[in-house]
Parts: C-alpha cells; sequence; structure tokens
C-alpha cells in the first residue's frame, strides 16, 4: 500500500479488542531490545507485561537514543488556557458541561496581559487551550489568540477541538505551527462510554484530526491518550502505532507523544484503572525505542518526583509555570481549572533542577521563516 493511500484509522483501530499482550515472552524483549530498527511486533512486546523485568535494560537504551536523537537538550513550554466554556459531557473532564464550575472567556486584552506575563519568565513556546465550545471560542477567536501570542512566542501549539482542513488553514497562517490532539482512548466502547454527548462523541472525527492539521501545514502534531480510561497498553499501543502511520504517511512532519494519566477534576469520580508509576515508565520507554526521532512529553500532571525520575531517559519537552485555569498567570484566574497539576514549579525553579541534572534548557528548537 502506498503511504497516501493510508487508512490510518482502520490500520490502528481494527483489532484493538485483539490485542493480546500476555503472549509475548522474556525472549521476544530480548529481541526488542537488540534490534536496530524495532518493528510493531517488537513494540507490543516493550508494552508486555514480560517486558517489566527488564525495565533498567529498556532505560539504558532509550537514555542512550534520546542523547543520540536529541542530545542533553529539554524544551520548556507553558499552557495558556484561554477559554474553558464546553458543550462536550465528557465523564472524566473539568470542563465537562453538566459540571457547575465558574466558566470565562479571556478577552483580546487579557490573553495579551497572559502572553505578557509569560514571556517575562523566558519562556518561548507555548500552547493555547480552550474548551471544547465552537460557540464560545470559535475559530477566529482562536486564530485572534494565535495572532497576539504571535508577538510574544516564537513556536505556539494549539489544543482545542478538532477542525476541518480549511479551518486549521486559517489558524497556521495566524502564527501557530504545532498540534495537539488526544484521542484520550482508542476503545471504541469505552470512547462511547465516556463521551456521553458533544460532538467529541465522534470517534472518527478526532481520530483523523492529526491528519488534518498536517493537510494544513502544521509542522508537527502531538498525539496521546489518557491512561487509565481503558487498557492501558492497549492506549498505548494504538497511540504508537497511530504516530509510527502518521510519520509513514507525512516524512517531514514531527510526531510527538504525551503520556498523560488520568487526575482528579471537579466534581470527578473513581479512577476506571490504575497506571502506576511503573506502568508509565514503560510506556515512556517503549515509545522511546520504538520510535527514536519522535519528541515524548511529561507533563504536570505527574509528580514532582516521578518527573524528576524519568526526565534523563526519554522526555524530550516538560511544561513548567504551569496554571490549568482560565488566566491566572498573573495570579488572577477568571476560570476554573480543568485537573489539578502535582507539579508546580516555576519556570527558574524547573531550569535549575534540570541544569542540576546535567540538561541543557531550551526554550526555542524552531524559527519560522517569514
Amino acid at each position: 500500500m502506498k503511504a497516501s493511500e493510508m487508512n490510518i484509522e482502520a490500520l490502528v483501530t481494527d483489532g484493538y479488542e485483539a490485542l493480546d499482550f500476555s503472549q509475548y515472552t522474556a525472549e521476544d524483549v530480548r529481541g526488542a531490545l537488540a534490534a536496530e530498527d524495532v518493528q510493531p511486533e517488537g513494540f507490543k512486546a516493550l508494552l508486555s507485561p514480560a517486558a517489566r523485568p527488564f525495565l533498567e535494560q529498556m532505560a539504558q537504551k532509550a537514555s542512550r537514543l534520546t542523547r543520540e536523537h536529541f542530545g542533553v537538550n529539554i524544551q520548556l513550554y507553558t499552557p495558556i488556557y484561554i477559554a474553558n466554556y464546553c458543550v462536550n459531557h465528557c465523564a472524566y473532564c473539568g470542563f465537562n458541561c453538566t459540571n457547575h464550575i465558574k466558566r470565562a472567556k479571556l478577552t483580546p486584552e487579557e490573553i495579551e496581559h497572559e502572553a505578557q506575563c509569560i514571556a517575562n519568565t523566558g519562556l518561548t513556546d507555548i500552547l493555547l487551550l480552550t474548551g471544547e465550545s465552537r460557540r464560545h471560542s470559535d475559530v477566529d477567536y482562536i486564530a485572534e489568540g494565535v495572532r497576539i501570542l504571535d508577538r510574544y512566542f516564537s513556536s505556539i501549539g494549539i489544543e482545542v477541538y478538532p477542525m476541518h482542513v480549511e479551518e486549521y488553514e486559517k489558524v497556521h497562517e495566524a502564527g501557530a505551527d504545532y498540534l495537539s490532539v488526544y484521542q484520550e482512548t482508542y476503545d471504541r466502547t469505552v470512547y462511547d462510554e465516556v463521551h456521553l454527548s458533544g460532538p467529541k462523541k465522534d470517534y472518527s472525527y478526532r481520530f483523523n484530526a492529526p491528519e488534518r492539521g498536517l493537510l494544513a501545514g502544521f509542522r508537527g502534531v502531538s498525539i496521546g491518550a489518557l491512561l487509565g480510561l481503558s487498557d492501558f497498553r492497549k492506549d498505548a499501543y494504538c497511540t504508537g502505532m497511530h504516530g509510527w502511520y502518521l510519520q509513514r504517511k507525512y516524512p517531514h512532519a514531527e510526531i510527538g507523544f504525551s503520556v498523560p494519566r488520568l487526575r482528579p477534576y471537579a466534581n470527578s469520580g473513581a479512577y476506571k484503572s490504575l497506571v502506576h508509576d511503573a506502568d508509565l515508565l514503560q510506556v515512556m520507554l517503549a515509545y522511546r525505542i520504538f520510535m527514536p526521532f519522535a519528541g515524548v512529553n511529561i507533563s504536570t500532571r505527574e509528580s514532582r518526583s516521578f518527573r524528576d525520575n524519568v526526565i534523563t531517559l526519554a522526555p524530550t519537552k516538560m511544561s513548567a509555570g504551569v496554571n490549568t485555569g482560565v488566566g491566572g498567570h498573573d495570579g488572577e484566574r477568571k476560570g476554573e481549572a480543568q485537573f489539578e497539576i502535582s507539579d508546580d514549579r516555576s519556570v527558574e525553579e524547573a531550569r535549575a533542577f534540570l541544569a542540576s541534572k546535567g540538561l541543557q534548557v531550551v526554550f526555542n528548537d524552531y524559527v519560522r521563516a517569514f
């Protein structure tokens, strides 16, 4: 099959239910660790229970590959939430439209004020987020927000509702260059169960959003599953394969993985399944070994101690100075947060820590041609 003819959704999700990680053995894991170019079967082995005794060997290989492809560089960024209105009823999210939380939407002047506060920390990489409501945060509003951020930052990512190609083109032309879209879970049954109503209930439209972003001109995409919604091994495998096929269909694209776990949020209930630190570590190491050139982002959903312990192994990017509420970088939050963070270090504290680990903090790894 030609790359241009790939139906990535079918390739990734057909067969989700049949995935069986119990069939892999220690010998399969050793074979994957010895391979120069790990294939999907080797990736499965690295995610399997059989790989758990090999975490040290996986960590050594992942660390070597990270240094070979990214040096000792870690890029710092922070999110800016400009609105938290949402029309989706997602059972796991603080922005859930049925939650009675303080909603807010920043004006252009307030966006600029937030941008100035963030830029004063030295950061040049920013991620713009909204709740998923086209009525409250239409494409023109998001594009205007991007144009404001473009005055202060050299790299602008967006994490908003999925768009059509022409809408992504409009936001890209305004200055956004990177797109984050998380499928949450690749399990169609669970996806339908946790997305009770709203546009997000359309599994396929969300799945194909990263590809539409690349068609619109974005230089890269970040994808991920919210680990804990369903079987974390299956979701991690499908995330990896999603990125693998995107890389083959669009060789120029930068592919990044994020590894978020469920976190407490407003009116939250119990976790569906618990993902332990060792589980998350295994996933991150498997991503690095499977796709050595891919970025790996470790967010403030994770504890300071966990981030500190894994930062030299697989991550290439981490957030700092984070506020997941609307506004708030000046100390005045205008809307409630999407979830609770676990690592509240400032940009300066994060930079000092990374330097102590022998890592080079990067504020800008991309220069746009004007």
